[in-house]
């Protein structure tokens, strides 16, 4: 399951819900550690220490699962492996930044949120919209699908090639061998040939 293809749609999808399951589970970790009133009120610093670590994990867990499938839909449409590389070192860059930001922000102070975390989560996000769009291969791999359904192990490059010729020999002769059906003949007497009815 994990290691499948997967498609645009899907992909789409499974994004789509990771988001929405990080977003609560960061919900989650901030009210269970020092709740949204005491991250509100406290001052930045060690009094928000358990509540960032425990964010950070949680978002390199999920940093993790994005990869996952970044990665599988990359294989699904062949893609370069520099830009799904690109994608999950700056999603892990970002998840540091975020729990570094909940540790030192000052709420009410807009200048201490940094300006350089809109301008990454832009950067991850245009590389998964590059992954999204990325066209998929056409047709499908038939080593792969050999090597799927042969029980006896995967042939070599040699055996590989004389059974994909082989069937192409084969339909040759058989081809040739066809006979092609005669015309139908009339019923009756044949007629013979010639001008009239005496001929020549």
């Amino acid at each position: 399951m994990f290691a499948s293809n997967i498609g645009r749609l899907r992909f789409f999808l499974y994004s789509l819900g990771l988001v929405v399951a990080e977003t609560v589970v960061i919900v989650i970790c901030i009210v269970g550690t020092i709740g949204f009133e005491g991250l509100i009120n406290s001052a930045p610093g060690p009094s928000r220490q358990g509540m960032a670590g425990a964010v950070l994990v949680a978002s390199l867990i999920f940093v993790a699962l994005r990869g996952n499938i970044a990665s599988r839909r990359t294989r699904d449409a062949n893609g370069r492996r520099w830009i799904l590389w690109s994608y999950i070192a700056l999603s892990a860059v970002y998840a540091l930044l975020q729990a570094g930001v909940l540790l030192v922000v000052k709420f009410g102070d807009p200048e201490s949120i940094p300006g350089g975390l809109n301008l990454l989560g832009l950067s991850v996000f245009g590389l998964w919209c590059t992954i999204l769009w990325a066209k998929p291969v056409a047709g499908s791999n038939i080593d792969e699908l050999t090597d799927m359904f042969d029980f006896d192990g995967p042939l070599s490059a040699p055996a590989r090639a004389g059974r994909t010729v082989a069937p192409a020999a084969a339909v040759a002769p058989t081809a040739s061998a066809a006979r092609v059906p005669a015309a139908p003949q009339p019923f009756g007497r044949p007629r013979q040939a010639g001008f009239g009815k005496r001929g020549i």
